[in-house]
């Protein structure tokens, strides 16, 4: 047998005539007779199972295989062993060499995650790992991604648990780069619900419209994971003719007519008005609330 030869195939997406490949390569180590290449593709589709898809034989340093979305589909995290023989017999072959493994599909950055009841934004960064098709003449570089989210304890009734900043986002075609063929950004916001309920788990979903590439049309990314940690809320109190309750527990009367500033944040644009009106007549200078406005 032929010693380890270092040949450290990697895999990497490129398009071929318009078509999503996977190309391993790896080194070719000069030698006498000249070497040939046994390169087996595999596919992990299922935590582990892993099934061959396709051998080739070549001269090259270098394999293609298509992801047709039959044999080899988005969500596939892909290997290729190369084994390296001489052209004159089969038997004298080299050791074995595997690559890492290609997830082919949506990447989410970070994949979940975990945020409060606290008003942030937190930055979710969506990834294409294999390059954008053109299957047309038109604007159609791109892949349209809807977003949705779902909070896993949905049967009690209330606002949702997360906003998304974007409803969809469209990754657009662009080259290849550290494991990144296209990218989008949105933010995600925990909602301040006003309710002591725990904390809450919800999952944000992504999944392409308007393809009709098979690729893509049979797909859908995984979910995100997020889980968002309920703090306490405080509370404000403008009531009867009217005693006031500060968030910070502090009492007092405002008997005064007018309109008043209940609450304002300093963090967003977020306050609170309250009109006062004379509820009290001759016998007592009594002010009551009859309107509020908030924005």
């Amino acid at each position: 047998k032929l010693t380890s030869l270092a040949l450290q195939p990697v895999v990497t997406p490129e398009l071929v005539q318009g078509r999503v490949h996977l190309k391993c390569a790896y080194s070719r180590p000069s030698s006498k007779p000249p070497l040939q290449y046994s390169v087996v593709w595999s596919r992990l589709s299922t935590p582990g199972k892993r099934e061959q898809i396709q051998r080739d034989t070549t001269l090259q340093s270098f394999s293609y295989v298509e992801m047709n979305g039959v044999n080899l589909k988005l969500g596939d995290t892909v290997f290729c062993t190369v084994t390296a023989f001489t052209r004159d017999t089969s038997e004298q072959q080299s050791l074995p060499e595997e690559s890492k493994g290609f997830y082919a599909g949506i990447k989410f950055l970070p994949e979940s995650l975990q945020i409060a009841e606290d008003g942030k934004e937190h930055v979710l960064t969506i990834l294409s790992t294999v390059p954008i098709a053109c299957p047309g003449h038109d604007d159609s570089c791109k892949i349209t991604l809807q977003l949705s989210t779902k909070d896993l304890d949905s049967q009690l009734l209330g606002p949702p648990d997360i906003a998304l900043s974007a409803c969809q986002v469209d990754l657009l075609q662009a080259p290849c780069s550290e494991s990144s063929c296209a990218g989008a950004t949105l933010t995600v916001t925990a909602v301040t619900d006003f309710a002591e309920d725990g904390n809450r788990i919800s999952r944000i979903r992504a999944e392409p419209v308007g393809q009709r590439d098979l690729l893509w049309r049979t797909y859908t990314p995984k979910d995100v994971k997020v889980t968002v940690r309920d703090l306490p809320t405080g509370n404000c109190y403008s009531f009867t003719d009217p005693h006031i309750i500060t968030f910070d527990g502090w009492r007092y009367d405002n008997y005064k007519i007018g309109t008043f500033l209940l609450s304002q944040s300093v963090s967003r644009a977020f306050e609170v008005h309250v009109r006062q009106w004379d509820c009290g007549g001759h016998r007592s200078a009594t002010a009551c609330n009859c309107g509020v406005a908030a924005r």
